[in-house]
């Protein structure tokens, strides 16, 4: 992509914040791109150039602003398989499966979905950042399921809205230690980072943590296992493994919030993103989008049936 220079003419009546001016205008970028733009110094108001976001400008003025081509990423696409669910113009819904990395971190700098993706989507680089191109919301490496990326800016910032005004309804299965105290309940309990392990999250008090809400509903019980649905309303980090281990129900096979040995003979925590409604961009109506249960997990399932 080339360098871009775009100008326009603000003629209404009320003065209006630079960068709400440059987002009407802008639709196919995100407001936290256009704020970058005018920080970095791209942005000139009648030639004087303006680093301040929330600049009022005021009629008659013209508005100029470099868009300069997306950062070169450093990440090399990887020509991973990919399980695509549904593909359009604007997003790709992934069943990712179990033991893939989401995007490059400490200790996994290739192999990852991201790394998948750039061989798949090559336009895909700098949308949404550099480091998680396309990336709107994320699973743990060993939580497999349905995961949408975004494929431009527009799409990208829509999809965040959704997911920012939990509008995006998602569905998981687990399998799960013990047994609710309830067939079907709801967990109100808010999450943040544990005092004792910054790397583990913790059910907390809200003004140490952030509110977070799980309702469950057992799908089949076993003798000392139940197989469960959990809708959540939030987007907490490891929400549902916080929240299943609190009530004394942590997910079978994981090792950070649950038992250090697995009871049952499992290689990963057996969540699972089933089933996922939002509305896609340009869309009427919203859409549902389904991921079967994967090999490991149907087959434990199967064990605990026999």
């Amino acid at each position: 992509m080339e360098e871009r220079e775009l100008v326009f003419e603000y003629d209404e009546a009320e003065s209006s914040r630079l960068d709400h001016f440059l987002v009407s205008n802008l639709p196919e970028l995100s407001r936290s791109r256009i704020q970058a733009l005018i920080k970095a110094g791209e942005v000139q108001v009648d030639g004087e150039t303006i680093t301040k976001t929330g600049y009022k400008v005021e009629a008659p003025c013209t508005v100029k602003i470099l868009i300069p081509p997306p950062e070169p990423s450093e990440i090399i696409p990887e020509d991973i398989p990919l399980d695509i669910i549904y593909e359009n113009k604007d997003v790709a819904v992934i069943n990712k499966p179990p033991g893939l990395v989401v995007h490059p971190a400490a200790g996994h700098q290739t192999g990852t979905l991201v790394h998948a993706l750039l061989a798949h989507i090559p336009d895909l680089e700098g949308v949404g950042g550099v480091k998680r191109p396309g990336i709107v919301h994320r699973l743990d490496k060993n939580t497999s399921g349905l995961l949408i990326v975004a494929k431009n800016d527009r799409a990208h910032r829509e999809l965040q809205r959704q997911f920012k005004e939990r509008s995006v309804e998602k569905h998981y299965l687990t399998l799960v230690d013990g047994q609710p105290p309830t067939k079907i309940g709801r967990i109100e309990a808010a999450i943040g980072r544990d005092p004792a392990n910054r790397k583990r999250m913790a059910v907390t008090t809200e003004n140490k943590g952030r509110a977070a809400i799980s309702e469950y509903q057992t799908k089949e019980q076993f003798d000392k296992h139940a197989f469960l649905d959990v809708h959540i309303l939030t987007g907490r980090t490891h929400q549902i493994r916080v929240h299943m281990a609190f009530i004394g129900c942590p997910v079978v096979g994981d090792t950070v919030y649950g038992r250090k040995r697995p009871t049952l003979p499992v290689k990963r925590q057996l969540l699972h993103a089933a089933r996922m409604q939002l509305q896609l961009p340009g869309a009427a109506r919203p859409r549902l989008f389904e991921a079967p249960l994967p090999d490991d997990f149907l087959q434990t399932l199967a064990r605990l049936r026999a």
